[in-house]
């Protein structure tokens, strides 16, 4: 018997829904769509079949946590380093907590539909009996660039062997990958402790892997490494990975432009807004009233003091205005 343990990660900003989300309130402590709960929210919501609930986030964003989430326990990594110190934190966290646990790692501001626990449970029961790692792979349903893949190899079942993840593509290369059955990777996991952190001491999260198993400055280790994803740190250097397929839908909302795939209408709104005349919209706002005529195909968002607009085809570069922000301490 094994203890079911969801490890929420929540540390992040969330920066292309900019000025929705910004540095004191990140794209997980949103509502979006027609739910009135927050991502982390609905995130713990799915989760609620587990043994134990943990949540992994910064120093500043603890209490807010607490608050949305009072029924786990917070687990305060020392410094923002991206997933893979953040889950290597975690995994020796909650391994000291329970030893026979299993992981399963869940980004906190994604939209899941039903199906979720099915495909949860399955992926536990693998990584218990395989002592691999396993990730939830997502059946795409378009070419999209802005994922990583999966290319899954020996079938096991319930599950496959990954032959390779392959980083995010061009465009003609995902029809490829497409066609070739391949999986988005959509950042969930499962593991034991030990596995993920066998394999972790291996690669770029070794300083912090010793910190953490001999008592050393793990605080240290947090300031001296570079920000690193867990893909990169760990899955892709790992030679037993197995996914399960996912059989539920599932968007990041990474950009604002997802929010028309969640739409039902011809524009995606969020508070008061009006179009007249104008489609394929995303039209967002806290405490203004937004009002668009005779436009196609943009973003008009509006929170607190802040304004932005952009074609909803460049949605991804508000990456760009962020960063431009985030250098003169305005975001």
């Amino acid at each position: 018997m094994v203890t079911t343990a969801a490890v929420l990660l929540a540390g992040g900003t969330g920066t292309r829904l900019y000025p929705a989300s910004r540095s004191h309130r990140p794209k997980q402590f949103l509502a979006l769509g027609d739910d009135d709960r927050s991502l982390l929210r609905r995130t713990a919501d799915r989760a609620d079949f587990v043994d134990e609930l943990f949540v992994v986030t910064r120093d500043s964003y603890a209490d807010r946590v607490r608050d949305i989430v009072p029924e786990a326990t917070v687990l305060v990594e020392p410094a923002g380093r991206d997933t893979g110190p953040a889950l290597a934190y975690a995994a020796s966290e909650v391994r000291e907590r329970h030893p026979d646990a299993v992981l399963l790692c869940l980004p906190s501001d994604h939209v899941v539909g039903d199906g979720f626990r099915a495909t949860a449970e399955t992926a536990v029961d693998v990584a218990a009996r395989t002592d691999a790692l396993v990730t939830l792979g997502i059946e795409p349903d378009r070419p999209a660039t802005g994922y990583g893949y999966i290319q899954p190899g020996t079938d096991h079942g319930d599950h496959y062997a990954v032959d390779q993840f392959r980083e995010k593509p061009d465009e003609e290369t995902a029809e490829e990958l497409l066609d070739a059955g391949c999986y988005w990777n959509a950042g969930m996991f499962v593991w034991t402790p030990d596995a993920f952190l066998d394999v972790a001491r291996d690669g770029p999260l070794e300083s912090v892997v010793d910190a953490l198993e001999t008592g050393g400055d793990v605080a240290g280790a947090f300031d001296e490494i570079d920000s690193v994803s867990v893909d990169y740190a760990v899955l892709e250097r790992a030679d037993d990975v197995r996914v399960v397929p996912a059989d539920f839908e599932w968007d990041d909302v990474g950009a604002w432009d997802a929010l028309l795939r969640l739409a039902d209408e011809k524009n995606a709104t969020l508070g008061d807004t009006l179009a007249i005349d104008a489609s394929g919209n995303v039209l967002a706002s806290d405490d203004k009233h937004v009002s668009v005529v005779g436009v196609r195909d943009l973003v008009v968002a509006a929170f607190d003091d802040r304004v932005l607009v952009v074609p909803t085809d460049d949605a991804q570069r508000v990456r760009e205005v962020v960063a431009e922000l985030r250098a003169d301490d305005q975001f």
